[in-house]
């Protein structure tokens, strides 16, 4: 064999279909969030800085403060379905549903086999195996109690694979696990796998059952960062003097991304584009969050845009309601937007509490309709403002309307250090 031949014949392949540059835009927005079932519905009582935060009463731990969806659950599915499925798959088929509802896909102008479905999540399985211990537990823990339905639903892609048997979608679908990052990473991923041409259409977001667990409660109750008021609504406190921790929520929400030409070409109604995304890894602790890795991830997601601190005009932040996370996440803030004068901050979590992997797109997409109103929502529970988060620009208790909005930015940052930032 001459010096240098193949052992194999290789054939020219296929030229790539990819469009590396390929523009995103959003084109529909379904959402089931503690205050709202529906994006009209949420932006009003975001303005309003309305929270219907209330308390629940959780096994082994009594009355915590919590966030409970309030939609149509037999809207898109029949109750037997539903029973049959999770409550992940429940949030995700109601979200999905509502969101191909409000892009106008009918499935003419798209086929089902080149959709894709990418779902973000924190955790899965959970809930289900939580519920099966307990049920065991009435009978002796006797296992032929065990439910045969308990694999199909904690198996990671299951809330994913849901919304594909409702919709009838044959194209790709999985979770993505990224913490509290996972709904801005399954944005991306969505955004990625349209711009490689795997796809032609993505439903893609993030979906929380966090709510069923009492292990999340314990667990945050054990790290001394599960929040607790006398009035559940004054709970969730980002950037307070008085915060104690986190709120647990549910909540989904879901959109449809589609390229520019084709939105256009239908004359698709348009949210915005996704300019611009990062994620990172703080490689430091199991939960405490890092700053300067966070204001890396802002940097890169800047320079992906191409875009300086100064165009955006507004940040949609992660704050928690942790004592040092709401720190590490203002610093860094502070540190790139310091000379921003037309840069404005918020954050969602007071009026919802943290939808865990729901939360970086339901709180974006809270803030998309300020590109038509030009407000700002604000940033609720803040008697005091704590020094060490006193952002510039900081909109608190009252909504605020701003002369510009082009850009907007998200930041979701999740354990085991994961971050993200989403600009549109």
């Amino acid at each position: 064999m001459p010096e240098g031949a193949s052992l194999i014949n290789i054939k020219s392949a296929p030229m790539s279909t990819d469009t590396p540059n390929q523009r995103v835009v959003i084109t529909g927005v379904g959402l089931a969030a503690p205050n709202a079932a529906s994006l009209s519905e949420f932006r009003e009582k975001l303005l309003q800085g309305h929270s219907e935060i209330c308390e629940i009463e959780h096994r082994y731990i009594g009355r915590v403060a919590a966030g409970i969806c309030k939609f149509p659950e037999t809207k898109y599915r029949k109750k037997k379905e539903n029973k049959r499925g999770t409550r992940a798959g429940c949030l995700g088929v109601y979200a999905a549903n509502e969101a191909i509802n409000d892009a106008g896909i009918d499935f003419s102008e798209y086929e089902r086999s080149r959709t894709g479905v990418y779902i973000g999540l924190t955790e899965h399985g959970t809930v289900e195996t939580e519920n099966e211990v307990y049920n065991i537990s009435q009978y002796g823990y006797d296992v032929d109690y065990w439910t045969h339905h308990h694999n199909p639903r904690t198996v990671l892609n299951n809330p994913a694979g849901e919304i594909t048997m409702n919709l009838g979608i044959t194209g790709p679908h999985y979770s993505v696990g990224a913490a509290c990052a996972a709904g801005n990473a399954a944005l991306i991923q969505g955004l990625q796998m349209l711009r490689l041409g795997d796809v032609d259409m993505a439903l893609c977001g993030g979906i929380s059952e966090s709510v069923g667990s009492f292990g999340i409660f314990a667990s945050f109750k054990a790290q001394g960062a599960l929040a607790h008021h006398e009035d559940p609504r004054q709970a969730s406190r980002p950037f307070d003097m008085d915060r104690t921790g986190i709120v647990i929520s549910e909540g989904a929400c879901l959109y449809c991304l589609e390229s520019l030409d084709r939105a256009l070409a239908r004359k698709a109604k348009i949210y915005g584009e996704i300019v611009g995304y990062a994620m990172n890894s703080d490689a430091k602790d199991f939960v405490m969050p890092y700053g300067p890795r966070q204001a890396e991830c802002v940097e890169l997601a800047l320079e992906r845009a191409a875009l300086l601190p100064q165009d955006i005009h507004i940040v949609n932040t992660h704050a928690t309601g942790t004592r040092q996370g709401d720190i590490e996440e203002c610093q860094a803030l502070a540190g790139i937007f310091k000379d921003c004068p037309a840069t404005y901050f918020n954050n969602t979590k007071g009026m919802i509490g943290h939808a865990m992997g729901a939360a970086g797109v339901l709180e974006l997409a809270g803030n998309l309709p300020a590109f038509t109103d030009n407000m700002v929502h604000p940033s609720i529970n803040v008697a005091e403002l704590d020094p060490g988060c006193n952002l510039p620009n900081l909109v608190l208790n009252d909504a605020r309307h701003i002369e510009q909005v082009e850009t907007i930015m998200n930041t979701s940052f999740g354990m085991v250090g994961v971050n993200s930032v989403i600009i549109v």
